[in-house]
């Protein structure tokens, strides 16, 4: 399984709040930048900029990924899902994510790679 991202990618996430119900992540790159392959659980992504991202699963069939490209100020849900992230774009990737603690009440996880449309 792969790690927390704050551990597997120390140097580009942090975390900005937390406490027993959420964990709030920042998340900042530079083009050309690819994390570590990191896992996160539901969240809620908030962008503080446009950005362009090649998101690869660490979970699914090699060589699976999904292009991004969102504008700043969007709100996406993420469900859980293990990934690497790749800056495709031209900007900064800058982004907020504000983790579930709690477990999903359905108890299933959706196989899908990347931002849920809104």
């Amino acid at each position: 399984m792969a790690q927390d991202p704050v551990e597997s990618n120390p140097d580009h996430y942090a975390v900005v709040f937390e406490n027993e119900r959420v964990r709030v992540l920042e998340y900042r790159d530079t083009p050309g930048h690819i994390s570590v392959a990191h896992r996160h659980p539901d969240s809620v992504m908030i962008t503080a900029s446009s950005f362009q991202r090649r998101l690869h699963s660490s979970a699914g069939p090699a060589g699976s990924h999904m292009d991004v490209e969102l504008p700043a100020g969007a709100v996406r849900w993420l469900p859980a899902q293990e990934h690497y992230g790749e800056n495709t774009g031209e900007t900064e990737t800058h982004v907020f994510f504000v983790e579930l603690k709690e477990p999903n009440p359905a108890g299933t996880t959706p196989d899908v790679l990347g931002p849920a449309a809104p």
